[in-house]
C-alpha cells in the first residue's frame, strides 16, 4: 500500500481554506474515486488526470486508488484540484519523490495534454500560502496574479513535465517575479473636461473627499454621466492592503488583474441587472456588482430605471460594507464598502419644466417613488445638473481646477479626517459624530428647523453633520460653521418628497 499527501487550497468567498488531498493506492480491481464532497467538475477530474498522465508519459497505476479531499466537510469545486490530484498519484506510485510535496501547494487545471490551465482566486490561495509557509505552484498565465503576494514564492509552470522536473530536481523552475505597480489615475478623465455645472463639481469633490453617497438629478444629457466617470480620478491611490483586497475579489469573480491597481474600482451596471447580478450570489455563491466595486465606485445611471427590489438590497450593504449570502451549505461573506452616485431624469421623459414635457404629476410620481425613502435617505448629497445655455457649451477654454488639483485638496481632507478619527466622515459611527460634529446653540436650532421643514429622519441629520464635517475639512476649519452647515442642507433640499 501507498499513500501521498499534497496540500492545496479551495475557494470560499475571498478565502482559500487549507485542503489536503490524500492519495492512497491498494491492492483490488483498477479504479479512482474521489471522496470529500466534490462536485461534478472535481469529480469529472479522475478522467483529465488520467489522460494528462499517459500524455506526459507516465504510467498510470492499474490498481485501486482512493482520493480523498479534506476536510470532508467542506465543499470542493472547478478543476483547481487536478495538478494536485496528479502529483499525488504520482507520489504514491513512487514516480516523484515524496518528500518534494511538504513545501509546496498546488493548484491548476490540467488539459488532456497534460498543460496547465488558469483558474478562479489563485491571489487568496497565494496569500494563504505565505501565511502557511508554503510554496506555491501554479499555472503560467495566473502566475503574474499570484505573484501581488509579495512573501509567496511562486513558481510558473506551463505543463505537468516541467512541475516534475522541478520536483525531482531535475530542472528548477524560476520563480515568478513581482509585477510592478501600475501608476493610479493614468487613464482617468479630466474633470475640467466639462464645461459649467460647478454646484455639480463641487458635490463631487464633497462626495470624494467624505466617501459621501451622490445622487445627480437633471435632464438628458447634461453631462451626469461625464461627472460620475471623473470620480475615480479624483479619489486617492488604494494603499497596498486595499489593492490586494481589491485584486483578490476580481481573482474570485474570474476577472484576473485590472489595469491599473492603484486606481479605486469603478463599476457600472446596466439598468437591466438582477438583485444577484448586483449583491452576488448563485448557487456558489460569487461577488457581485457591490464587491467589484469595493474600496471605489458603483455607478447606477437612470437609477429608477432599475427594479425597485433590486435596489432595496443595496440598503444593508450600504451600512454594513459587506455582503453575507446565505445558502443551504454555507454562508459566504463578501466585503462590499463601495461609494455610490447614481443619476436620474426628473422625469420619466427627462425634460420636466421644459415645452417638450408631456408627463402628468401622476406620472411624475410614479416614476419618482422607484426610489424608496430609505435608500434616499442613505444618500448624503442630492444635486441638480440643468441645462446649460448654447453660447457656454461652445466655450473653447477650460474651466476651474483640474482632477490632479481637486486630487491633493480630498486628499489632505481625507488625511485630515483619518488622523482625528480614524475613518472618513461618511463612516462615523454616532459616538464619533457626537465627538467630532459638534454644533453651537444657533446651528442647533438651524439643523432642528431644517428636520422638521424636510422631514429628515435620524439618519438623515446625521448624514447632514458628515457632510458638513467634510465640507469644514475641506476649507481647513476645525469646528463646522454656519456655511458649512448651511451648504450641507441645500445638498438635502431635493429629498422633501
Amino acid at each position: 500500500m501507498a499513500l501521498a499527501i499534497v496540500h492545496s487550497r479551495a475557494k470560499v468567498g475571498i478565502d482559500a481554506p487549507p485542503v489536503t488531498v490524500e492519495v492512497h493506492l491498494s491492492n483490488g480491481l483498477p479504479g479512482l474515486t474521489i471522496v470529500g464532497m466534490p462536485e461534478t467538475a472535481v469529480r469529472e477530474s479522475k478522467d483529465r488526470v488520467r489522460s494528462a498522465l499517459l500524455n506526459a508519459h507516465f504510467e498510470f497505476p492499474a490498481r485501486r486508488i482512493t482520493i480523498n479531499l479534506a476536510p470532508a466537510d467542506l465543499p470542493k469545486e472547478g478543476g483547481r484540484f487536478d495538478l494536485a490530484i496528479a502529483l499525488g498519484i504520482l507520489a504514491a506510485s513512487e514516480q516523484l519523490p515524496l518528500d518534494s510535496l511538504g513545501q509546496v501547494e498546488a493548484v491548476g487545471e490540467l488539459a488532456l495534454s497534460g498543460e496547465l490551465r488558469p483558474v478562479d482566486g489563485v491571489l487568496p490561495t497565494a496569500l494563504a500560502c505565505a501565511r502557511a509557509g508554503r510554496a506555491l505552484i501554479a499555472p503560467e498565465g495566473n502566475a503574474s496574479e499570484a505573484a501581488l503576494s509579495r512573501d509567496t514564492t511562486v513558481y510558473p509552470a506551463r505543463h505537468l513535465l516541467e512541475v516534475c522536473a522541478h520536483l525531482n530536481g531535475n530542472q528548477l523552475i524560476e520563480p515568478q517575479p513581482q509585477p510592478p505597480t501600475q501608476v493610479a489615475h493614468s487613464e482617468a478623465p479630466d474633470l475640467r473636461d466639462i464645461v459649467g455645472q460647478h454646484q455639480a463639481k463641487r458635490a463631487l469633490e464633497i462626495a470624494a473627499a467624505g466617501g459621501h453617497n451622490l445622487l445627480f438629478s437633471g435632464p438628458p444629457g447634461t453631462g451626469k454621466t461625464m461627472l460620475a466617470t471623473r470620480l475615480p480620478g479624483i479619489l486617492p491611490p488604494l494603499q497596498a492592503s486595499e489593492m490586494l483586497e481589491v485584486a483578490a475579489i476580481h481573482s474570485v469573480a474570474g476577472l484576473g488583474l485590472r489595469p491599473s491597481l492603484a486606481q479605486p474600482p469603478f463599476r457600472a451596471p446596466h439598468h437591466t441587472a438582477s438583485a444577484t447580478a448586483l449583491v452576488g450570489g448563485g448557487g456558489i455563491p460569487r461577488p457581485g456588482e457591490i464587491s467589484l466595486a469595493h474600496r471605489g465606485v458603483l455607478f447606477l445611471d437612470e437609477l429608477p430605471e432599475f427594479p425597485r427590489k433590486v435596489l432595496e438590497v443595496l440598503r444593508e450593504p450600504l451600512e454594513s460594507g459587506e455582503i453575507l449570502i446565505s445558502r443551504v451549505q454555507a454562508q459566504t461573506r463578501y466585503p462590499a464598502n463601495f461609494q455610490l452616485i447614481a443619476a436620474m431624469n426628473p422625469c420619466p421623459c427627462g425634460h420636466l419644466g421644459n415645452a417638450r414635457c408631456r408627463c402628468t404629476p401622476d406620472q411624475v410620481r410614479r416614476y419618482r417613488e422607484k426610489i424608496s425613502g430609505p435608500l434616499l435617505d442613505r444618500i448624503d448629497l442630492l444635486v441638480e445638473v440643468p441645462n446649460l445655455p448654447g453660447g457656454q457649451l461652445l466655450e473653447q477654454a477650460p474651466e476651474g481646477d483640474n482632477s490632479h488639483t481637486v486630487l491633493q485638496r480630498v486628499i489632505e481632507a481625507r488625511q485630515k479626517q483619518f488622523r482625528r478619527a480614524g475613518r472618513l466622515n461618511a463612516q462615523l459611527d454616532s459616538r464619533q459624530l457626537r465627538s467630532h460634529c459638534t454644533l453651537d446653540n444657533s446651528q442647533k436650532v438651524l439643523v432642528e428647523r431644517a428636520a422638521q421643514q424636510l422631514g429628515l429622519s435620524a439618519r438623515g441629520v446625521h448624514r447632514v453633520l458628515k457632510v458638513a464635517r467634510t465640507i469644514a475639512d475641506l476649507d481647513q476649519h476645525d469646528n463646522i460653521a454656519l456655511d458649512h452647515l448651511s451648504e450641507a442642507l441645500s445638498y438635502r433640499l431635493k429629498f422633501s418628497r
